[in-house]
């Protein structure tokens, strides 16, 4: 390890051991560090300060710079406050919502976030417990806030906490606000900070926002008549031991069903998430005591939400009667596909409509939308984009949906971010459809691919943690660009953006401008079959990410599975020309 980076961080930490700003428990823990022979973990803590980025903060917490704890979250908060002030000058009123889900230390990082804004003259509503992500940016729009922050680190494991920034729209902070805030958060001293509360300023949210906010998913409904037909549809839903665990059971009931069922172990709040390895919906572990009350109960599908309900599971039956997760670009193409259908069938669709998607999940939504005359606008990974579409056209077209690869949907616009409660409910409407015309989930995503083209989309997560994994993740990027891919497992890449420059250069080496509202360190490509990578570090963890989609023509719901083998084993060949 790098003698002098280990001398950095031992005067970055002997700072904090001789500052009067810090408390007992954190200088001790300090002091561990520094006694260690080991320094990883003194580096890991002191090597950079945890990035405020466009979204906010999420790193593991504890002692350190680069760690969640209440001093880095004050000193955000503290930047985020005076941000606010310069961007409603002379205003009087400003108001900001505050959230938290079931993370440990969530609660105290909340009130220490109300606590600051109130000390700067700004109104906090702070939510009286653990809501979803979705409420707090439903709430923002309600209430009239000027911004607002959910304390929760989403899907990451227990060791994670994190900071999300909404502005007044109820969408995470894009330009100019992001940078803004980024440089008021840059400029904040621990001394700058003000920790010490005003309570007059601060107002407890709860009952009658769960009521608003169930109310408006209700908007998001497309068939009452057939949930009444089928209301006894057999549920069984799990909210992984997180924010979901009232408001969904309500929402659904909410909605006309009567026979929900919930999984008891994961109804308990705990940030220590006990029965999973780690509380993702994309990790098919997570989902294992649903699938063992769901085969008890007989039941027709199983859902869950992440801790901060913003994403969500669904797991059906196969065509053996054999529990099968639905992916996150499976569960986008039939919320859209539903959409579409429906909508039409009952009148509802208008020339105006418009369904996001973003660049990394799959095209056979294009293809979807291409099909039926709707417009489908691509945009970067992360709702806030989403979010900006909505917005961009708000009173000249209308949102009916949109939805990312990872397990996030939004199926109407009272809220600017991704919505659990509110997905649940429609594949849920969609489910009793299905039932209602002969089929399960599993036989409506047949029927989508022999209607518009088999897909299997894979994505690699290559996790290098610390900083010598951050070198790593960049030097591969690098490596990517300066070597041109021009065949990816025997086809030609026809295509190739990189949207780091907003250049897309086609097999024949003509480049094009790509109209996008900012740069992402994004590559991606297209060949010739109909393959589609996609290569993107994450900007929230400490990985590189991957993103495979293989094509195929299925003539039969009886050749899904040699279609599923074709591709599995293209995905191989996949990775071997990428190098992963």
């Amino acid at each position: 390890m790098d003698t002098q980076l280990i001398k950095d961080c031992e005067a970055k930490a002997q700072a904090w051991l001789d500052s009067p700003f810090y408390d007992e428990g954190t200088k001790a823990e300090i002091r561990t560090m520094l006694s260690d022979s080991d320094k990883t973990a003194l580096v890991d803590a002191f090597y950079q300060n945890l990035e405020f980025g466009t979204g906010g903060l999420r790193g593991i917490m504890g002692a350190g710079t680069n760690r969640m704890n209440k001093y880095i979250v004050g000193m955000a908060t503290q930047g985020f406050a005076n941000y606010i002030l310069k961007a409603f000058p002379g205003k009087t009123g400003l108001s900001v919502v505050v959230g938290h889900d079931c993370r440990n230390n969530g609660r105290m990082f909340a009130e220490t976030v109300a606590n600051i804004f109130s000390a700067n003259g700004i109104k906090v509503y702070l939510f009286e417990s653990l809501r979803p992500t979705p409420e707090v940016s439903f709430a923002i729009r309600h209430l009239g806030a000027k911004a607002g922050v959910n304390v929760t680190a989403s899907h990451n494991p227990k060791e994670y906490n994190g900071y999300k920034a909404y502005w007044e729209d109820g969408a995470q902070v894009l330009a100019p606000h992001d940078t803004g805030i980024i440089d008021e958060v840059n400029k904040v001293r621990i001394e700058d900070v003000k920790f010490q509360g005003n309570p007059d300023l601060i107002e407890i949210i709860g009952g009658e926002m769960d009521f608003d906010y169930m109310t408006a998913v209700k908007e998001a409904m497309i068939d009452q008549d057939v949930i009444l037909r089928q209301k006894d549809l057999n549920i069984v839903y799990s909210a992984m031991h997180g924010t979901g665990r009232v408001i969904v059971p309500l929402c659904l009931r909410s909605w006309g069903f009567q026979n929900i069922h919930v999984v008891p172990e994961q109804m308990v709040v705990d940030g220590n998430f006990p029965t999973v390895v780690s509380p993702n919906p994309e990790n098919a572990e997570a989902m294992t005591l649903g699938m063992k009350l769901g085969t008890k109960l007989g039941a027709d599908l199983v859902v869950a939400t992440d801790p901060d309900a913003d994403r969500l599971a669904i797991v059906c039956r196969d065509n053996k009667g054999e529990w099968t997760i639905i992916n996150g670009n499976q569960t986008c193409m039939m919320f859209c596909y539903y959409i579409i259908k429906n909508k039409i069938a009952l009148g509802q669709l208008k020339p105006t409509d418009f369904l996001v998607k973003t660049i990394v999940t799959t095209e056979v939504i294009t293809e979807m939308a291409r099909k039926n005359n709707i417009e489908l606008r691509d945009c970067y990974t992360g709702f806030k984009w989403i979010a900006r579409e909505i917005a961009i056209s708000e009173g000249k077209q209308k949102y009916i949906g949109g939805g990312e690869e990872s397990f996030g949907f939004l199926p109407f616009d009272k809220v600017r971010d991704k919505d659990a409660p509110a997905s649940i409910c429609l594949i849920c409407e969609i489910a009793a459809w299905a039932r209602d015309n002969g089929m399960t989930l599993y036989d409506l995503l047949m029927q989508i691919y022999l209607e518009y083209g088999f897909s299997y989309e894979h994505t690699i997560n290559v996790v290098k943690p610390g900083k010598s994994g951050a070198d790593e993740i960049k030097a591969m990027m690098e490596d990517y660009r300066n070597t041109p891919i021009t065949e990816i497992a025997g086809s030609k890449v026809v295509l190739a953006k990189d949207f780091k420059t907003l250049q897309a250069r086609d097999g024949k080496g003509n480049v094009t401008p790509i109209d996008m509202p900012a740069t992402s360190n994004v590559l991606q490509y297209f060949c010739e079959d109909g393959t589609k990578v996609s290569v993107r570090p994450s900007g929230t963890e400490p990985k590189i990410k991957f993103y495979l989609e293989v094509k195929d023509t299925m003539h039969c719901p009886g050749c899904y599975e040699g279609c599923m083998e074709r591709a599995k084993a293209k995905v191989e060949e996949i990775k071997k020309s990428m190098r992963i």
